[in-house]
């Protein structure tokens, strides 16, 4: 007995006559009729009752019919389990706070394993923290070491965030600025900047924001803008600084160290990751830490 026995009786079934059923299965009438014939002999049982120029399921073919749908559902079922099975393996889902290092990692690994899909996303902390913990998402890429001991945190890259002033702006001359002596003023930003928003929102809480989604729009507005913003050290500066100047910001937590973190019993990406870390490595004698045993 074969699956594809089994679909050509629910054809017939669906279609009413063997001619059409044939039709449908790109079959020749023959073809299909000797096929059914061979069924109903494995089966001892003939499941059709047939007139000379009509055929329909008798009680043993609705009987047959019936199984016969449960097990092709059953097989696809199957196929697709193993189609997802095939598809996790291949897939990898990272979540980052900040865009930067998707941009560093993601051709990265690319160059190590090119069958890799990797799945990027640019999410808040505390979605990404409780997206690795549940599992969804095999790697996080976080601002700081989780110190969990459950978790692998390997540094990989450093960013420092600075201010883009406008050649007149009062502080434009300055060798370095705090946040708080932005605080107030209205900025031209890129929505998707991840977690710097939050510094942002913690040191200038009083400050605006003119967002732009398209990031073409943003780096187009960028050089014209009066308005000031923000970059990074990672940032391709050279498309958004126009006739601004570029002031270190000496706020602490202007300055991010990413980690590339990751559960500790997901061993399955545990090498991919400590490549990545010696690939992106942001200095001698910074090593990844280990979970404690």
């Amino acid at each position: 007995m074969e699956l594809e026995q089994l679909e050509q009786l629910t054809v017939i079934a669906e279609c009413g006559t063997l001619s059409k059923a044939a039709e449908q299965l790109h079959i020749s009438q023959s073809a299909l009729s000797r096929s059914i014939q061979r069924l109903e002999a494995e089966l001892d049982c003939p499941l059709f009752s047939r007139t000379k120029n009509h055929m329909s399921l008798n009680d043993a073919g609705a009987i047959a019919l019936e199984h016969a749908r449960s097990v092709l559902a059953e097989a696809t079922r199957l196929k697709e389990a193993i189609a997802e099975h095939s598809r996790k393996r291949f897939t990898l889902h990272v979540s980052s706070c900040a865009p930067a290092p998707l941009w560093r990692m993601v051709p990265v690994i690319g160059e190590r394993s090119p069958e890799l899909l990797v799945v990027p996303k640019l999410d808040s902390l505390k979605a990404i923290q409780r997206d690795l913990m549940s599992g969804i998402i095999d790697m996080a890429i976080l601002p700081f070491d989780l110190r969990l001991p459950n978790t692998i945190a390997i540094p990989f890259m450093s960013e420092d965030l600075r201010a883009a002033l406008p050649e007149g702006h009062a502080l434009a001359n300055r060798s370095s600025i705090k946040l708080s002596e932005l605080d107030g003023e209205t900025f031209l930003m890129y929505h998707g900047v991840g977690f710097w928003r939050e510094v942002l929102e913690k040191h200038v809480p009083n400050a605006h924001y003119v967002l732009q989604d398209d990031y073409l729009i943003f780096s187009q507005l960028s050089q014209t803008s009066p308005l000031p913003g923000f970059i990074t050290d990672a940032s391709e500066t050279e498309r958004f600084v126009g006739n601004r100047r570029i002031v270190p910001i000496e706020d602490a937590d202007a300055h991010a160290t990413y980690h590339l973190t990751m559960l500790s019993q997901n061993d399955r990406w545990s090498d991919l990751a400590e490549w990545i870390g010696k690939r992106l490595t942001i200095g001698e004698g910074i090593s990844p830490r280990c979970p404690d045993r």
